[in-house]
Order: structure tokens, then C-alpha cells, then sequence
């Protein structure tokens, strides 16, 4: 029996199908499905420690939703995730502007409308040792949602021996600036089982990126200890997100990002884990990305219905975005997201899934 498949999910109203691969990890039966829309991460069904199993990331079981209502749930973002500024930004003395799409704030998010979340991807499977793989690619031309240069870029999702991996590669045609991402949204009790703020998070994180009015970055990072934004060791999603501390009440909980050590590395390394302690799952964490992403879901009001059929409402799930600083564009003294022709832009996130005793 292959470890894969492949299905129809729905098609665009131009009549494009978009398929649906399912991955199948055959050392622990856990199952994953990606689209070829938006390269979403449409489920992942991990067991618990009773070896149940559940869809354990936030998302819909239609195309029309992922169309027309979807928060970025489980896609690849890009080209530029996170913020950019002012929808501006200068490279090799020229200026690029770009929309304006995060809601009442002036700044370009997550690529634009329509970023690569809402793009189609080419996709091909295939079975490898311990489970399955499929790599997604598609060509972004140049001046795409205004950036520059025309970029080959692809993701490969692998599912074996307990991880889920996800590995990033791009080129391009002429200088340009990248910063791409899974927006997953993870529960680990459970799509639609109520929210994350009993899960325990834990980030190796010394430092995070304090925001404006607007959630762009201050000009220095600071220090975690002593502030509701200390994960070192583990603490409850919902410990202290009510805290007074006015960068929690800036974005109404968290949607800041941390500065992992060691800046961009050669290998994943381990930065965070969270685990559910109901059902005993646990996601450890490794990327080589010099950040991560940390968003609780804090504006999700219960008017999207997700895969169970239950409404999501505030800290429904919570993303763990590997990924470059925002408005890395426009800080030089940011790890450059600047791609030239003859690079080649590689990123590795791995999850790794497993259960406590209890």
C-alpha cells in the first residue's frame, strides 16, 4: 500500500482543480494532508497518548472557505511573511511599493493579496522510507504583488518517523527580498476543542521583538525575563496573556516575535515545545530561522467553522511562524532577507510529535 494519495478537494471558479494529498507516517499512523492551494497544511492527525488520534491544526474541510474566509490557516506564506512597513521598501537604491492589506494598519502583510497562500502550487508525491513526501513548486513572476525579480520557489512536506518536515527552496532571476512560512495554527487537544490557553509552550528565546501601535518592531529587541513573554520554562499559554504588560494589550495577546539564538543556522535546532496536557500530545520544535512567530489567535471571534463544525473563538489555536524578523527589509541590522540571482534560499522547520505518560 502506497503511503500517499491523492484526491480532488474542490475546484477554483475558473474551474482549476485543486487536489488533496494525504501523507501517512507509517512508523505511527499519523496523517497529514496538503493542498495544492496555497500549499496549505489542511490537517494533521497526530494520536494521543491513549492512541487516539485527532486534526490537531485549524482549518476547513471545503475550498470555497479557504477562498473567501481563510486567515492564512496552514498555507505557505511569502513572498514576504510577517510585516512590512509602510508597504515600502528600498533594495540596490530602488523603491518598491506594496499593497496596503492589514486591516486598518498601513503595512503590506504576509506577500500581499493574493499572496502564495492564495496562489496554486504544482504538486507530486512520493513514498519514502518510514511514510511519504510531496513537494510543491510554483513560479512567481517578476513584479508579482510589487517585488522584484521572477523567483522558482518550492516547499517539500515529508511525513516519517514521528516529524513532520517542511523544507523551503527558492531562486530568482534578479535581486529580490524573501521571508517564507507555514501559518499552521495548532491545537493539540483537538480541532474545535475549545482553546490553547491550557497548552504548555516553552521557547529557548532570550529576546523578542517589542511592537508599535501598528505591530511593527521597535527599533531594539528586548529582554524576555521578568515580562509575561518568558517561555524559557514551561508555562501555560493563558498564564499571564490578561496581564497588564502593554505590549499584550498592543495586540490584544500575543503576536510578537521572538529572536531564537544563534541567528539563521546551517541545521535545524531545537527552539520550543508544546504540549497539551488533557490529551498528552506534544510538538518539539526545530528550525533554522533566526525567528519565530508567536500568534494566539487573539481576533478570532467564532464566525469561522472549522473542520469539526465547531466555531473558533479567541486563542482557538496558536501559530508558531519560523521565519525572518518582520520589516527585516527595512532594518539593516536584521538578518538579510535579500536573495540575489545565483543564491539559492534553503529552510528547514521539523515537528516532531510524540505523547507524554500522563
Amino acid at each position: 500500500m502506497p503511503a500517499h494519495t491523492r484526491e480532488r478537494f474542490g475546484a477554483l471558479p475558473d474551474a482549476t482543480p485543486v487536489e488533496r494529498w494525504t501523507l501517512t507516517d507509517e512508523t505511527t499512523g499519523a496523517r497529514a494532508a496538503v493542498l495544492g492551494y496555497g500549499a496549505v497544511l489542511q490537517a494533521l492527525h497526530l494520536p494521543d497518548r491513549s492512541g487516539r488520534t485527532a486534526n490537531v491544526v485549524l482549518g476547513f474541510d471545503n475550498l470555497p472557505d479557504y477562498l473567501e474566509r481563510s486567515p492564512f490557516f496552514g498555507c505557505v506564506v511569502g513572498r514576504f511573511a510577517n510585516r512590512i512597513a509602510g508597504g515600502v521598501f528600498e533594495l540596490d537604491g530602488t523603491e518598491y511599493r506594496l499593497a496596503h492589506n492589514d486591516g486598518p494598519r498601513p503595512n503590506s502583510l504576509h506577500g500581499g493579496t493574493p499572496g502564495f497562500g492564495a496562489r496554486m502550487w504544482e504538486g507530486v508525491a512520493e513514498d519514502v522510507d518510514g511514510g511519504a513526501a510531496v513537494t510543491l513548486s510554483r513560479v512567481s513572476p517578476d513584479g508579482e504583488e510589487g517585488f522584484p525579480g521572477t523567483l522558482e520557489v518550492s516547499v517539500r512536506y515529508t511525513l516519517a518517523h514521528g516529524r513532520l518536515t517542511l523544507e523551503y527552496r527558492a531562486e530568482t532571476s534578479a535581486p529580490t527580498v524573501l521571508n517564507l512560512t507555514n501559518h499552521a495554527h495548532f491545537n493539540l487537544a483537538g480541532d474545535g476543542a475549545g482553546s490553547v490557553l491550557d497548552h504548555e509552550l516553552s521557547i529557548v528565546a532570550q529576546e523578542y521583538l517589542p511592537v508599535d501601535s501598528v505591530l511593527i518592531p521597535l527599533e531594539a529587541a528586548a529582554p524576555v525575563a521578568g515580562t509575561p513573554f518568558d517561555f524559557r520554562t514551561p508555562v501555560a499559554v493563558g498564564a499571564r496573556i490578561e496581564d497588564p504588560h502593554p505590549q499584550l494589550r498592543l495586540a490584544d495577546g500575543y503576536d510578537h516575535c521572538y529572536v531564537l539564538p544563534g541567528g539563521r543556522t546551517a541545521e535545524p535546532r531545537p527552539f520550543a515545545t508544546l504540549r497539551d496536557p488533557d490529551s498528552g500530545r506534544v510538538l518539539r520544535l526545530a528550525t533554522t530561522e533566526p525567528g519565530v512567530q508567536v500568534y494566539s489567535c487573539n481576533d478570532f471571534d467564532g464566525s469561522l467553522i472549522g473542520t469539526s463544525g465547531k466555531p473558533y473563538g479567541p486563542y482557538a489555536g496558536i501559530a508558531l511562524e519560523t521565519q525572518h524578523f518582520p520589516d527585516a527589509p527595512n532594518r539593516p541590522a536584521y538578518p538579510s532577507t535579500v536573495l540575489r540571482p545565483g543564491e539559492v534560499f534553503t529552510s528547514t522547520t521539523v515537528l516532531a510529535f510524540g505523547e507524554d505518560e500522563g
